[in-house]
């Protein structure tokens, strides 16, 4: 039995990889605003928990996540480093997940943007990360996006050893682009990309 996790995890897991074999990462939290699911009630009614039985295109509601869990699934070393929490908000597709980091060593943010950058045009994780400079960027304009996150640049917050990622993904279409992905390479299927992947 295989599982794909989450959309969250899959929008986070990518860039804390290349966070993670760049700089390393200490311990670090995701914060997601999270478009509403069907997991919601559209009026005030009766859930398992609380707050998600209120009326999920009326409110945000804050809830919890089981991505910062998952992600020692796939990322072992960063096991009980990560934390995280979830407000769904009352929009039908697109998310975002905000990604504070403590990483091992001083960094600047030209030296963050210039590495997800090149990390999103020439590493095998080209697929799953977009890079996006922007400045008008706005949650719709990611409805589509095949990749699992796209980091907004112009978001990226970089302080010594901390570094704040803010990562949009469409969390239908960019998941499910995503569990495709997954299958293609359990079932030894590959599409040539260019450019080729740095080996």
């Amino acid at each position: 039995i295989m599982s794909c996790a989450s959309c969250t995890t899959n929008a986070i897991v990518p860039p804390l990889k290349a966070m993670a074999d760049e700089y390393g990462v200490l311990r670090g939290h995701v914060e997601t605003v999270h478009s509403f699911t069907n997991d919601q009630n559209l009026l005030d009614n009766y859930h398992n928990s609380d707050r998600r039985g209120r009326s999920a295109p009326l409110n945000m509601v804050i809830t919890e996540t089981g991505a910062a869990s998952a992600v020692a699934k796939a990322l072992p070393d960063l096991k009980a480093k990560i934390t995280g929490s979830s407000i769904r908000v009352p929009v039908p597709d697109v998310s975002i997940a905000i990604l504070n980091l403590q990483l091992a060593r001083e960094t600047t943010r030209e030296e963050v943007l210039d590495h997800l950058r090149d990390v999103s045009l020439t590493s095998p994780l080209k697929r799953q990360i977009d890079f996006i400079s922007a400045p008008d960027a706005v949650s719709s304009d990611f409805i589509g996006s095949r990749h699992a996150s796209i980091v907004d640049a112009g978001a990226t917050k970089v302080e010594g050893d901390n570094a704040i990622l803010y990562l949009w993904y469409d969390n239908e279409f960019g998941y499910s682009c995503q569990v495709v992905r997954v299958v293609q390479h359990v079932s030894g299927v590959e599409y040539p990309t260019f450019p080729a992947p740095a080996v």
